[in-house]
C-alpha cells in the first residue's frame, strides 16, 4: 500500500511537469495566433 502510494505521487508529479509543459506550450501557440490577428487587425 505505501509502494502503491509513493508511486502515486510520483506519478502525479510527473502528470503536473506535462500539465506545465503542455501548458506553455498552448501559451506560446496562443500568442502566435494573437500576432496574427494583431497583424490582420492592422491591415484591416
Amino acid at each position: 500500500m505505501r509502494k502503491r502510494n509513493l508511486s502515486f505521487k510520483e506519478l502525479v508529479k510527473d502528470n503536473k511537469q506535462e500539465i506545465e509543459s503542455d501548458f506553455k506550450a498552448i501559451e506560446r501557440i496562443e500568442t502566435k495566433i494573437d500576432d496574427k490577428h494583431s497583424k490582420n487587425l492592422k491591415y484591416a
